[in-house]
């Protein structure tokens, strides 16, 4: 990259820094974590999974390829363990204001198996337990396993129960960073963002199983006996045109002429091979017309649902006290930066707007990365293949020097066995 566009993007970040902190002023912020030098004393490791030997820890790090080296989150570092770490933040009530949680992941290993989510925790949590088992009010974020399951995670606990969102959410598969962002309003209306742009939205009443809906439909409803869902109708006044059922399917053809070589008393009387008739339309047909009296398609209708009791604080979760994340990954690798909690969507967008200002630099780092990578793997390849021509080469010249032992073996037997018939 030339030194102009480095200055380019240095001088945009300082302007969206700039911009950051202004909106920043207007947002109450519950809890911003960028994993500076001080994270260890906010975050707590757990001890889940300890004593079986599988559980995994943090490190500082920025990672394999960033935008700015200076930029660490914590990465996962061995593979095939449980990952159990959180940190304990300011109370905080998401009664009549809106919510937004977001965090940026990069998973640069190939995960194969793995989860990348965070979780909002309620109530008393014993960080040195802290487990797959402990309850949670929200988990976010992607889970993937092989080819199949790329799924992002929007689980919102009620009652005590968890509900996992009724749509198919995809995260993202590659290994560059990604921002996730939910944002949960008083009305109970939702969206999920991917990069800062909004991938989809919806209500918690329709996209999760946790009230009885609304409306119902009357399962027991009958069509209308005048219900006419006929759009279209034969025109009563179109008449079939009179001798409409005499006229040929085909005729003549007028065109075609008797051979002169044509013996009647040989050949049988000539007749003019028969063509279509552009006259014959088919068989009569009225035409169609709209139905003046069409009321559309009937459909079973919708009522209200006598099960259903609304709840205005459908949306509200447990007061939130701690964030944490807890995942099992095969491979490990995956950077956690930039976890934020607050109430203003705006200022979340500015977080992912001042990041991506080296979202170039990113980029470019992993295609270095990736060419130092594929340029290892081609030579370890050439050298096996090496490995490989040298050890047959000296297996076929083990084999040429046994069979000449074989032959001077064979030479000698038949000159002793020769002897011996000679003796005889």
């Amino acid at each position: 990259m030339g030194k102009s566009k480095h200055k380019l993007l240095q001088s945009l970040s300082v302007f969206i820094v700039s911009l950051h902190l202004l909106r920043a002023s207007f947002a109450e912020i519950i809890f911003e974590e960028r994993f500076d030098d001080g994270w260890k004393s906010r975050w707590v490791h757990s001890d889940w999974k300890k004593a079986e030997g599988k559980a995994g820890t943090f490190k500082h790090a920025a990672g394999k390829w960033h935008g700015d080296p200076d930029d660490r989150g914590i990465q996962t570092t061995t593979d095939a363990r449980h990952y159990a770490i959180s940190a304990k933040i300011p109370e905080f009530n998401n009664k009549n204001r809106t919510m937004v949680v977001q965090y940026s992941i990069r998973l640069e290993q190939d995960i194969e198996c793995g989860g990348g989510y965070i979780k909002l925790l309620s109530g008393y949590v014993n960080q040195k337990k802290f487990g797959g088992d402990t309850p949670y009010s929200m988990m976010f974020g992607p889970d993937l396993c092989g080819t199949q399951t790329k799924k992002l995670h929007v689980i919102l606990s009620y009652q005590g129960q968890n509900y996992p969102i009724k749509k198919d959410l995809q995260c993202e598969t590659d290994k560059l960073t990604h921002f996730y962002t939910f944002i949960l309003r008083p009305d109970a209306s939702y969206s999920v963002l991917i990069d800062g742009r909004e991938r989809d939205s919806g209500s918690m009443y329709t996209d999760w199983d946790i009230l009885p809906p609304r409306k119902i439909k009357a399962v027991n409803a009958k069509k209308p006996a005048d219900w006419d869902d006929r759009e279209y109708i034969n025109d009563p006044d179109d008449v079939k045109p009179e001798g409409y059922d005499t006229i040929p399917r085909e005729i003549p053809d007028p065109k075609a002429k008797q051979p002169h070589d044509w013996d009647e008393d040989e050949d049988g009387k000539w007749r003019p091979p028969r063509i279509p008739n552009p006259r014959y339309k088919g068989p009569w047909k009225p035409k169609r017309i709209k139905n003046p009296n069409y009321k559309g398609k009937w459909k079973i209708p919708w009522i209200d649902n006598p099960e259903f009791e609304d709840d205005p604080d459908l949306y509200v979760l447990k007061p939130i006290k701690y964030v944490g994340i807890e995942v099992w990954q095969v491979k490990a690798g995956a950077v956690f930066d930039n976890i934020l909690i607050c109430d203003d969507p705006e200022y979340a967008k500015s977080v992912v707007e001042e990041v991506f200002t080296n979202r170039e630099i990113e980029k470019e780092a992993f295609e270095e990365a990736e060419k130092i990578r594929k340029a290892r793997e081609e030579e370890e390849a050439q050298r096996a293949r090496e490995d490989g021509e040298r050890r047959r080469k000296e297996r076929g010249y083990d084999r040429r020097h046994r069979d000449r032992y074989k032959d001077k073996y064979r030479r000698h037997r038949d000159y002793m066995d020769d002897d011996y018939h000679d003796e005889l």
